[in-house]
């Protein structure tokens, strides 16, 4: 069944049309939860909570572009809300902007390494790891990000430059203990 069809028949309500997206999009979906939410359970009620949202809006979706980037832009703004749910317990650290210039990813590395990668993202503090993944990861903006997270500027940069200061370390000890 191609997209077209699809969103159509999810529109009219067919729930053998809703299933197919759902098998379609969940495990990459959850992948992209995963990289906001460090919590498996938490990042699977953020899904379930997006796909509601994208079954609720369905009719909204003009086929213009790709659903698969439709339904990932309403998981990360899922995520988003839920990180700013929980956002009133936390504070956020304001520094003066601080510039690293990006390494590049040796793109040799094996699908073992990268999911590694991601294991040591997945463990940065919880606003480290949204910045980082909205800029390094989605390519956001710093003031995109500001005005999702209700943040300065500076703090998205500040929050960008530590989580890869800590990456940075948790590789160098990595490769120390090697």
């Amino acid at each position: 069944m191609n997209e077209e069809t699809l969103v159509k028949e999810c529109v009219s309500g067919s729930e053998k049309a809703q299933k197919a997206l759902f098998d379609a999009f969940a495990p990459k979906m959850l992948a992209v939860a995963m990289r906001y939410i460090n919590d498996k359970e938490r990042a699977e009620d953020v899904l379930q909570d997006g796909f509601i949202k994208v079954f609720k809006n369905i009719q909204s979706f003009k086929l213009e572009g790709s659903l698969e980037g439709w339904v990932r832009r309403i998981v990360v703004n899922t995520a988003l809300d839920q990180i700013r749910k929980e956002k009133k317990h936390q504070k956020d650290i304001e520094l003066d902007d601080v510039s690293f210039e990006l390494k590049q990813i040796n793109h040799t590395e094996s699908q073992l390494q990268a999911d590694y990668l991601m294991t040591l993202v997945r463990s940065l503090p919880d606003g480290y790891r949204t910045v980082f993944n909205l800029f390094a990861i989605e390519g956001y903006s710093h003031k995109e990000i500001a005005d999702m997270l209700e943040i300065t500027e500076s703090t998205s940069k500040s929050q960008y430059s530590r989580a890869r200061s800590g990456l940075r370390e948790m590789l160098e000890k990595l490769n120390i203990e090697r």
